[in-house]
């Protein structure tokens, strides 16, 4: 009886939609952070009778045949990444994308990552850095006697000084893209890493067309509704318990064919 392997698969699947719905709710306060989203697909088939096999010799057809399918699995995790809602923080320092694009963040090991997230801060030695004290690239330095620093929508950086009151450009932010960016690697810490998946980044300056602009004093929110997760938690609890009892129902059929073969 493939009853109960089949409804195990069913109740995998449906665990890996609930750790993917439970992962989404726990970042609904992560900056930047996108929602994602278990796809499934139907396994093999056993073909008993194939449609379409001659059923005489006049020529007709078996019109739908016979399949006998194998159960579910998980095809795929999709990062969906639609814009989060700008939150007003009025920090210099927080940097938000509104629209498509990356920061593009180095590594300490030289690695360079890309993130939404852009709740930055000044090193010791004063360069814009990641709430880990990762670089924002380019490798933008604040002086330490600056007195304002003002960032526009196309990513310029600029600062003014005592007794100086022209502002003073220090850095040019850019924003990266991917032909694939559900094909990037999330690696924790708000990052992602290129993959081949994900395909070459390109670079432009934020306003560019394609490309998001900087806000200033503004973070970007976690795009995921917790109302449709909650609808969906629901909707993945009641399949699991589904497949459940179609284990139970398998297994006493299963006790009954076993008894009566006994007697």
């Amino acid at each position: 009886m493939r009853a109960m392997s089949i409804a195990a698969t069913g109740m995998l699947a449906q665990q890996t939609n609930v750790e993917v719905i439970a992962n989404n709710l726990a970042n609904m306060n992560t900056t930047g952070y996108k929602q994602q989203r278990a796809e499934f697909e139907d396994l093999l088939y056993q073909n008993v009778e194939m449609p379409g096999t001659a059923t005489s010799d006049s020529g007709t057809l078996l019109p739908s045949g016979i399949q006998l399918g194998a159960g579910v699995r998980t095809s795929a995790v999709y990062r969906i990444g639609g814009q989060g809602d700008l939150s007003s923080t009025k920090n210099p320092y927080d940097l938000a994308i509104n629209g498509p694009g990356y920061f593009h963040i180095v590594e300490p090991d030289g690695t360079d990552a890309y993130t939404r997230a852009g709740n930055f801060a000044l090193s010791p030695q004063g360069q814009l850095v990641t709430d880990q004290g990762f670089t924002v690239a380019p490798g933008i330095i604040i002086p330490t006697n600056a007195t304002t620093v003002t960032v526009n929508s196309q990513g310029q950086v600029q600062v003014t000084t005592p007794g100086n009151p022209t502002p003073n450009t220090v850095g040019q932010l850019e924003l990266t893209r991917f032909p694939n960016e559900g094909g990037l690697q999330a690696i924790g810490n708000n990052l992602y890493l290129e993959t081949a998946s994900s395909g070459a980044p390109q670079s432009a300056l934020p306003g560019t067309i394609g490309y998001g602009m900087i806000q200033q004093g503004f973070l970007e929110t976690s795009n995921v509704d917790p109302v449709n997760e909650i609808t969906s938690l629901i909707t993945a609890q009641r399949a699991y318990e589904m497949n459940s009892k179609v284990v139970t129902a398998a297994d006493q059929m299963m006790s009954t064919t076993s008894q009566m073969a006994g007697a």
